[in-house]
C-alpha cells in the first residue's frame, strides 16, 4: 500500500527545522561540537541541538515537563508543522488521525534527574512525579496532548530502528481503516545514560564520527525530533510525494552486534523493494544506517553488495547529526524524502579513506541529481532492522 507524504520536518543539531538542514548538507557544515552535556565528562563529540533547555511546553502541559518533550515541541514548531496538523485534523476529524512516535530511550533524562533530587525520606520531589514521563510512552502521550489528535496512540522502542518502524505502523493502521491519516515521527534527547551506557560499550569516539572511513573510531551520540504526515492517497491526490514500500526484520543474531552476513539487514531491504514493487535498479539513493562504528560500517556493505549495483549511490550522513538513535530513523527519512525534492544527495562527511574491506562504494562528495526513488536503513540493537522506500508519484 503506498501512501502520500504531505508534510515533513526534521530537528537536529544539524539544523532546527528543513531549511537550517538543508543548508547544512549544501556547505557540508557539521552540526556535531565538542561535549558540552551537562555533568558528561567524557571526551567526545556531541548531536546537541541549540535551545532546548529553554524552550517552554505550552500551559497546561507542564506535567508532561521533560528535556525529550521540550526537543518534540521544539520540532513541532518548526515548517508550519502545527498548522498542516490543524488543517488535516479539521478536515478528517481528530479521532480519524493517528499518532505513532519513536524512541528509544523516551525521558529517561527527566528520570535521572529526579533520582539526583531525591527527599530525605527517599520520594521523588513532587514536581518530579510525573507517571505519564517516566515511561517509554511519553512521546506519544504528549504529541497526541499538545496536537489534539484523539485516534490512537502509540510509541515504538526498538533502539536505532524505533522511528523508521512508525511507518510501517502507520501503514497498517491506514490500510485497516483504523485511521485515515497518521502522524509519524520521533524523539530521543541526551541523557547521561545513553552517553556513558554507549561508552561502556566501547563504541564512543573522541572525534568527530567518519563513517565508513578505514580509521573510523565509533559513533557520536546525538539528539533529533522529525515528523511525517501520512495519508489515503485518495485524500491527498495531489502529493507528489509517497511511502512507497517499508520492510522490517529481526534477526535477533545479538544484544548490540549486527549479524556478520548481514542477513537482517538484506531481509528488511528486500522487503521494502517487494512492497514498493521495485527493483533495485530504481533506487537513486540509500541512506544509509552507516554510524561509523567498526562492525556495522562493514556489514551494511555487505548487505548492499546483496541487492544493489554500484550505479546506486549511497552515503551515511550521521557525521553532520550524530547518531540520533530512536529518533535516527525519521531524521534520515527526511534526508531521503527531501533528496526527490531538492536533488542534493549528500555525500558522507568525513570520511577521507574507504575501508579497503568495504564491498560497495559509498559516496564521499556531495551530487546534485533529479532523482524519482530513494531508500533509508535504520539497524537497532537486537537485530531490529527497518528499511524505507520513498518515491516520485508515477501516476
Amino acid at each position: 500500500m503506498r501512501l502520500s507524504i504531505t508534510h515533513y520536518s526534521a530537528t537536529s543539531a544539524a539544523g532546527t527545522g528543513l531549511a537550517a538542514l538543508r543548508e547544512s548538507l549544501a556547505t557540508r557544515q557539521s552540526g556535531l561540537r565538542r561535549n558540552d552535556f551537562p555533568d558528561c565528562d567524557l571526551d567526545t563529540w556531541i548531536g546537541r541541538v541549540p535551545g532546548v533547555e529553554d524552550v517552554v511546553l505550552p500551559a497546561g502541559l507542564e506535567h508532561l515537563q521533560s528535556r525529550n518533550n521540550q526537543l518534540a515541541w521544539l520540532g513541532l514548531q518548526q515548517d508550519s508543522t502545527l498548522d498542516a496538523i490543524a488543517a488535516l485534523a479539521e478536515r478528517l476529524g481528530p479521532s480519524r488521525i493517528g499518532v505513532v512516535m519513536g524512541t528509544s530511550t523516551s525521558s529517561i533524562g527527566r528520570t535521572e534527574e529526579a533520582y539526583t533530587q531525591l527527599e530525605a525520606s527517599g520520594r521523588m520531589k513532587p514536581e518530579y512525579r510525573q507517571p505519564e514521563v517516566h515511561n517509554l510512552h511519553s512521546p506519544g502521550i504528549f504529541v497526541a496532548a499538545v496536537t489534539g489528535i484523539t485516534g490512537p496512540s502509540l510509541t515504538i522502542s526498538t533502539a536505532c530502528s524505533s522511528s523508521a518502524k512508525v511507518f510501517a505502523t502507520a501503514t497498517r493502521w491506514i490500510k485497516h481503516g483504523l485511521v485515515d491519516a497518521a502522524l509519524v515521527g520521533g524523539v530521543d534527547s541526551l541523557c547521561l545514560s545513553v552517553l556513558y551506557g554507549f561508552n561502556s560499550l566501547e563504541l564512543v569516539s573522541s572525534e568527530q564520527c567518519r563513517p565508513f572511513d578505514r580509521d573510523r573510531g565509533g559513533i557520536n551520540i546525538g539528539e533529533a525530533a522529525g515528523y511525517a504526515i501520512l495519508t489515503r492517497r485518495d485524500l491527498a491526490p495531489d502529493a507528489e510525494l509517497l511511502l512507497a514500500g517499508y520492510g522490517e526484520s529481526s534477526d535477533a543474531y545479538h544484544m548490540s552486534h549486527p549479524h556478520p552476513e548481514g542477513k537482517g539487514a538484506i531481509y528488511s531491504m528486500s522487503r521494502a523493494l517487494e512492497r514498493a514493487a521495485m527493483a533495485p535498479g530504481e533506487v537513486g539513493y540509500v541512506n544509509l544506517h552507516g554510524t561509523a562504528s567498526k562492525a556495522n560500517d562493514k556489514v551494511e556493505t555487505y548487505a548492499l553488495a546483496e541487492r544493489f549495483t554500484d550505479t546506486t549511490l549511497v552515503s551515511s550522513t550521521k557525521a553532520w547529526t550524530g547518531h540520533t538513535l530512536g529518533a535516527a530513523g525519521i531524521l534520515e527519512s527526511v534526508i531521503a524524502i527531501d533528496t526527490l525534492e531538492t536533488g542534493l544527495l549528500p555525500g558522507t562527511l568525513n570520511c577521507e579513506h574507504t575501508d579497503p574491506e568495504f564491498r560497495f562504494p559509498v559516496m564521499t562528495d556531495n551530487v546534485e541529481k533529479t532523482i524519482d526513488c530513494s531508500m533509508t536503513n535504520s539497524f537497532g540493537f537486537g537485530g531490529n532492522n527497518a528499511s524505507l522506500v520513498f518515491r516520485r508519484r508515477d501516476d
